[in-house]
């Protein structure tokens, strides 16, 4: 699932590739349209958007944005789109071969084609007139690095349960997902199944240390690992995440693994300890 890092990154090389070109067609493919877009504004995609100008790109959480000036209406439209699981952007020239499960591609008027990948057709491109009307989209808290240390404290407060799934709560903070929820809790020395009330206010500082550096080195590594192949999700570099079994880079014990509620969590036993989960 593209977090924070990836979609910063992608946005960057969108701002430079594709704002301010003007989308000349859509083409759907497999019926990609009626499966992933929600036309919160009652149009069809292809109708809505041929035509329009990019004025803008954004990200929010986990949500890339585009800001779309139409050809025949004064209101700006909006897409926003909700990777889910396996969704993700190919920017590629028209005679490149299509990536498996491609299933829209928008026809730029610089030659470039935008393709959204989707392996199990789980994202979602919501197109709307007004944010707003975006499903989880109002509710979404503080980015990682707009949040004060006073208020990640605060925030934390009505949250009980284990850590690790409050830090992936896009109400709590914007952006972190599974992967990045393991490097950090790792890099804070937290164990992921800890609960919110037994961390102490030094904890919950490291905790907030971590997550705005370890966010930040990722983006510095997967930018200069991604380069514009933006349909690439680089994390060789992590350090715990899907690395079970392999020594811990901090103390060499091995990294386990627990698979729960259809996610795998992975950390070091030694270096993080405090839980009673059985893993590998």
């Amino acid at each position: 699932m593209p977090e924070l890092p990836e979609l910063e990154v992608v946005r960057e090389v969108l701002q430079r590739r594709v704002v301010d070109q003007t989308i000349e067609a859509v083409q759907s493919i497999g019926g990609g349209s009626a499966i992933l877009v929600r036309a919160l504004t009652q149009q069809r995609l292809e109708e809505a958007v041929t035509g329009a100008r990019i004025a803008a790109i954004d990200r929010r959480g986990k949500f890339l944005i585009f800001t779309l000036d139409p050809a025949v209406q004064d209101s700006r439209l909006f897409l926003a789109i909700n990777f889910k699981l396996t969704g993700r952007l190919q920017l590629a020239l028209p005679q490149d071969k299509r990536l498996p499960k491609t299933h829209l591609i928008f026809l730029l008027s610089n030659g470039d084609q935008l393709r959204y990948v989707d392996q199990r057709t789980m994202g979602q491109l919501y197109l709307a007139a007004d944010l707003t009307q975006v499903p989880d989209y109002t509710t979404l808290g503080l980015e990682p690095f707009d949040v004060s240390p006073e208020e990640f404290r605060e925030r934390l407060k009505p949250y009980r349960g284990e850590i690790k799934g409050v830090l992936t709560r896009g109400e709590f903070i914007a952006g972190i997902g599974n992967a990045y929820a393991d490097e950090i809790l790792w890099a804070a020395r937290l164990h992921p199944y800890r609960k919110r009330t037994a961390l102490t206010p030094e904890e919950i500082d490291r905790l907030y240390a971590a997550m705005r550096s370890v966010l930040r080195a990722a983006i510095e590594k997967v930018r200069a690992e991604m380069g514009e192949a933006i349909h690439l999700e680089p994390r060789a570099f992590m350090a715990v995440h899907l690395k079970s079994g392999e020594p811990c880079p901090r103390c060499g014990a091995p990294i386990s693994v627990v698979s729960a509620n259809q996610r795998l969590t992975n950390f070091c036993r030694t270096c993080q300890p405090g839980g009673l989960i059985k893993g590998m």
